[in-house]
């Protein structure tokens, strides 16, 4: 059994900003005894436009908030897992990659996810949102990877609404999957809690959904609610929707809940009816 954290906080424009208020949810995580500290979407930096969000990327290797997270993964020992933008592949594209990094406690990067599915919305009385203008979409589901606490699977945000990603996850053997986040409010207050309790019933899992909060501009304000929720559907850390300072949530996670789970409530799927994800 091994401690974890999840962490909360309001990014903007400021790549500095965002990194002291990490650095105060290292601190937490560690004061706590977390093993490991999960961080939302976009943690590094949340723009107003397409136009700044380009302005801003920069590859990891030259990224000042990045190399920060990695200092304070090595000086702590803590390993992160936080959500940031790269530059696209493509020398000539306008659009920029939405990942998620597993920073070991060496401080190296040994996980990278890109964002399958992308946020296009238009909600009645609520934001109007086009990521796929300014994003480029990840093609590939990452296996889980090995961590100290049991193996750790990631998506991104929008890709909690698509099950098949996480019935991906379990059946190659995650123990863990991560949803870090920026809803907005009005689909927060809908359907956050209900389809992260869902893919963690779903898939037998612990779920780790860390999640940006409050007002980041003028035109962008998250949801909050971080949580984890254990292989049986119950909440078992909240953060809430604070916003005035940086905070954390701690839960254990226990493999031997996840054995026992899956072992009086098998899911064996008919893939002789319909095609195996």
């Amino acid at each position: 059994m091994a401690l974890v954290a999840v962490g909360q906080l309001t990014s903007t424009a400021s790549m500095a900003n965002n990194l002291r208020q990490c650095q105060i949810l290292v601190k937490k995580a560690v004061q706590a005894g977390a093993k490991a500290l999960f961080l939302p979407e976009a943690t590094d930096y949340i723009s107003s436009s397409a136009e700044e969000s380009l302005s801003l990327v920069k590859p990891v290797q030259e990224s000042e908030f990045v190399l920060g997270l990695q200092e304070e993964a090595r000086r702590f020992k803590l390993p992160i897992h936080v959500g940031v933008h790269e530059p696209s592949s493509q020398t000539s594209s306008q659009r920029i990659k939405n990942t998620v990094l597993w920073i070991n406690e060496q401080g190296e990067i040994a996980h990278r996810y890109q964002k399958i599915h992308l946020f296009d919305v238009d909600i009645q009385g609520g934001p109007v949102l086009k990521e796929s203008q300014s994003v480029e979409p990840g093609m590939k589901i990452e296996p889980p990877f090995e961590t100290a606490f049991g193996k750790v699977a990631s998506t991104i945000c929008f890709d909690l609404r698509f099950p098949e990603i996480g019935i991906s996850l379990r059946r190659q053997g995650a123990e863990i999957i991560t949803y870090p986040s920026a809803f907005t409010v009005p689909t927060g207050q809908a359907h956050w809690e209900v389809l992260l309790r869902a893919r963690a019933i779903e898939t037998q899992s612990y779920v780790i959904a860390a999640a940006q909060v409050g007002r980041h501009n003028e035109k962008r304000v998250s949801y909050g609610h971080s949580m984890i929720i254990d292989p049986w559907g119950r909440i078992v850390a909240s953060v809430g929707e604070k916003a005035d300072e940086p905070e954390i949530a701690t839960a254990t996670i226990d493999l031997e809940l996840v054995k026992k789970v899956r072992a009086e409530v098998p899911l064996r799927r008919r893939t002789d009816v319909y095609p195996e994800v």
